[in-house]
C-alpha cells in the first residue's frame, strides 16, 4: 500500500494523541509511506510549539526531531513545481484550505496514493473532494478547523 500522511497525521507518530495507534498501524502496513516536501518542516514547527509550551523538554524534542529525520529519510517526498503549484490553486479553488493543506493536497494528487492519512477536517473533506481515499485520525472538531494538537 501507498500511504500519504499529512502534516496533522505524521506528528501523531512521534506525539502522543488520539489517533496515534491508527497512524503507526497504517504506516507499518505501508510498501511505502508518502508525504510532502512541507510535512517535516510543519512537524518540526510543531514540535517546537510543543517545547516552548513546556509540554516537551528539550531532551524529549531532539528525539522526536532524530526520529522524524531518519524516517523522512526512508519516505518518499513529494517535491514542489508546477503541477504541485497547479494542484493548490485548484484545491484552494475548490476548498476553503490554508495554503499549506492545498499544498499536502495537491502533493497527494500528485502521486495517487492508495490512502491519505489526515488528523485535519478540512483537509479530509478537501482531499475527499478532489477523489482522493482519506482516512481522519483524530478528534473532530466543533469550529471544522484543521489539526491536531500538535500541529494547530
Amino acid at each position: 500500500m501507498r500511504l500519504f500522511a499529512g502534516s496533522s497525521a505524521l506528528a501523531k507518530r512521534y506525539i502522543p494523541e488520539p489517533g496515534r495507534d491508527v497512524v503507526l498501524a497504517r504506516c507499518a502496513a505501508a510498501d511505502e509511506v508518502i508525504v510532502s516536501f512541507l510535512a517535516p518542516i510543519e512537524v518540526v514547527s510543531a514540535f517546537n510549539r510543543l517545547r516552548r509550551a513546556g509540554l516537551l523538554t528539550d531532551e524529549e524534542y531532539e528525539g522526536v526531531k532524530q526520529k522524524l529525520v531518519a524516517d523522512a529519510q526512508n519516505a518518499t517526498l513529494v517535491l514542489p513545481g508546477p503541477s504541485i503549484e497547479a494542484g493548490a490553486f485548484a484545491c484552494l479553488e475548490h476548498a476553503p484550505l490554508r495554503a499549506s493543506d492545498a499544498v499536502h493536497v495537491a502533493s497527494a494528487l500528485e502521486c495517487r496514493p492508495d490512502l491519505f492519512l489526515t488528523g485535519d477536517q478540512r483537509q479530509y473533506e478537501a482531499a475527499k473532494g478532489m477523489g482522493l481515499k482519506v482516512e481522519f485520525v483524530g478528534e473532530r472538531r466543533g469550529d471544522g478547523g484543521g489539526g491536531t494538537a500538535a500541529t494547530s
